[in-house]
């Protein structure tokens, strides 16, 4: 991990008191962004998603998409917890902590929000920083590489109805025409943009895209704490006068990252899958697109909304948490292995 990977949490602190400060000091300015937007998309937000999610997308071969079924175990957990779990355990641990036992701390006005916000979080899988926690616990990188392929493919036709689905039950009204725009601007256009960017990458020779990725990588976190610290101008008199709201809506977040890693890595060794697939594939089932749902919680609620405000949480928690399961799925790797399935599985799915 590089320096701004490996300390993201401590980047997103300063931001919060960087964006506080600026909202309490000029006030205009960010009056001013937040009336720069076309159809309900902010449009400074919009540039700065772009420049998050386009670098991280170049990174992802959809050719890899054919590898998929060598190792259909643990692609199938791994669908299995994202698409069918985890925004629907968040939708229970949103509205029952967030909406029941929490509520007496929160803004009552603000709580549908916030639930919505975790449920954008958990509905949009991990696409980049998921190739880091695989490689720090020495996944099998072909499986990685296909399962967020997947995933990627997936998230164009399922976030909007799923979403949907889940701020309904939550009794939340969707706006369905902002939220088709921002799966539209936010997926859908970023995807094909990054694909034909890395076709002509790869035909202008080797170095190329390596070469790009490098240089585009610091613009994309630069992007990112730019974003954040926006946020938290607009934010920043709720947070003032009541920071306890942050660690509030931390405690669904950090419950549901070790649930769905947990089961996920539960399941893989009932289904006799590989550890070196078994260790990414509950990365990839606990962490979060958290660019997207930032970008599409912005655009649903507004720039000073509950719901921006619990996915920036998200990106807060992120890196500890999920060293943390980094260094679980690490020291249970004997574990893990003794059970007589995955010894099997180790022969069939292990990288040659």
């Amino acid at each position: 991990m590089n320096l701004f990977e490996r300390y993201l949490s401590l980047w997103v602190a300063l931001c919060i008191v960087a964006g506080v400060a600026l909202g309490h000091l000029l006030p205009g300015l960010f009056a001013a962004i937040a009336s720069a937007e076309i159809a309900r998309v902010n449009l400074p937000v919009a540039g700065l998603v772009w420049l998050m999610i386009i670098p991280m997308l170049l990174k992802i071969d959809f050719g890899a998409l054919g590898q998929v079924r060598e190792h259909w175990r643990g692609v199938g957990v791994t669908l299995f917890i994202n698409w069918a779990v985890k925004p629907f355990s968040m939708a229970l641990l949103g509205s029952l902590f967030i909406g029941h036992l929490f509520a007496p701390w929160l803004p009552s006005a603000q709580i549908p929000s916030y639930i919505a916000g975790l449920i954008l979080l958990a509905a949009a899988p991990c696409t980049a920083m998921v190739f880091v926690w695989s490689n720090l616990c020495e996944g099998e990188p072909h499986y990685t590489l296909s399962q967020v392929a997947l995933n990627d493919v997936i998230m164009v036709f399922a976030f909007a109805p799923l979403v949907g689905l889940l701020l309904g039950v939550a009794s939340i009204t969707v706006p369905w025409a902002t939220l088709l725009i921002s799966v539209v601007l936010y997926i859908v256009v970023p995807v094909i943009v990054a694909q034909l960017w890395r076709r002509a990458l790869i035909n202008a020779g080797p170095i190329a895209l390596p070469r790009t990725l490098h240089v585009l990588q610091p613009v994309s976190l630069v992007a990112l704490l730019t974003t954040l610290v926006m946020l938290f101008g607009f934010q920043g008199e709720q947070i003032i006068a009541q920071p306890l709201v942050i660690v509030l809506l931390a405690v669904p977040i950090l419950i549901q990252v070790y649930l769905n890693a947990g089961l996920a890595y539960w399941l893989s060794r009932r289904f006799g899958v590989a550890w070196c697939v078994a260790a990414p594939a509950a990365l990839i089932g606990a962490s979060n697109f958290f660019e997207l749902a930032v970008a599409a919680a912005i655009s649903l609620f507004g720039l000073n909304s509950g719901a921006a405000l619990a996915t920036v949480v998200g990106v807060l928690v992120e890196v500890p948490v999920m060293l943390s399961v980094v260094y679980l799925v690490k020291a249970s790797r004997g574990w893990y292995e003794a059970g007589s399935g995955a010894a099997v599985a180790v022969n069939k799915e292990a990288p040659t």
